[in-house]
């Protein structure tokens, strides 16, 4: 008898990413450019287009990660990243009367900490943060081995908190190295790797500001673990030590003793963790 089998959807503002999983193992996955500047439908008819290359009769329903505010009840996406039509799009709705298979909707890095702790460095843990540091700073939240979504999927959005002058994203993204020293973080990232004295500080000072998002992170939820991912972490060797010696600061000793900091190194995570909203 074959195995029952799920799709699981990555959208970003430029591309979508789409998986078809049986078991924990993703056995196909295609990735395709969108037309971000057109309409609402023409943008529903490009992903649907996409996920009919994956879908098959085995397939017993999709999960999709969106950047945006999500009704998840009802499975509505509000004004989502990127994507200046979609303001209102009711997106369940839309997918199972296509597909006719359930479909249920979360916000995109949601879907990251969903497929870590199903599939990665997440699994055994019960009270995990995961960043994503890229352009934006988002977070996602397992609270007593659930995800922890909120009303509308906007729990974990620690970078639109308050910090110093603007907020935690500019601090803690590849926003700190654009605004802040007119540099793109890849540049930085190989003059670091030659040891570039420039390079070397300026990570430094990202990994100190890291530190007091963390600290905040941890005096609120008192997670076992924190992952990080996006494309900022491929430089966490370079901000390792000073955002842990910025964590020091910590009041409670034993809570910082306790919990696990890494990397992720799970591929298509959000891909995964989408999935993992039907079962």
């Amino acid at each position: 008898m074959k195995k029952s089998q799920t799709i699981g959807i990555d959208l970003g503002g430029t591309n979508v990413r789409i998986g078809l999983i049986e078991g924990e193992e993703i056995i196909k996955i295609i990735s395709k450019k969108i037309s971000s500047n057109e309409t609402e439908d023409f943008i529903i008819n490009e992903i649907a287009d996409s996920i009919f290359e994956l879908f098959n009769k085995n397939v017993s329903g999709i999960g999709i990660g969106v950047p945006s505010i999500v009704d998840i009840e009802k499975g509505i996406v509000y004004e989502v990243h990127n994507i200046p039509s979609w303001r209102k799009v009711y997106l369940k709705d839309i997918f199972e009367k296509i597909f006719n298979v359930p479909t249920n909707v979360n916000n995109d890095v949601n879907c990251f900490v969903l497929g870590e702790k199903h599939f990665g460095k997440g699994k055994g843990y019960q009270n995990i943060v995961g960043l994503a540091m890229g352009t934006g700073l988002g977070g996602g939240i397992i609270a007593n081995g659930k995800l922890y979504s909120g009303k509308n999927g906007g729990a974990g959005e620690f970078g639109l908190m308050q910090y110093l002058d603007k907020n935690y994203e500019y601090y803690c993204s590849g926003q700190f190295f654009k605004g802040k020293f007119n540099l793109n973080g890849e540049d930085i990232l190989r003059k670091a790797k030659n040891s570039d004295k420039k390079a070397l500080k300026i990570f430094d000072e990202f990994g100190e500001h890291m530190g007091n998002l963390l600290n905040s992170i941890m005096y609120a939820l008192n997670p076992e673990l924190i992952l990080l991912g996006g494309s900022v972490s491929s430089s966490y060797s370079f901000f390792r030590e000073s955002m842990f010696n910025s964590l020091k600061k910590h009041e409670f000793k034993v809570q910082l003793s306790q919990v696990k900091i890494q990397k992720s190194t799970l591929k298509h995570s959000a891909v995964l963790g989408a999935a993992k909203l039907i079962s």
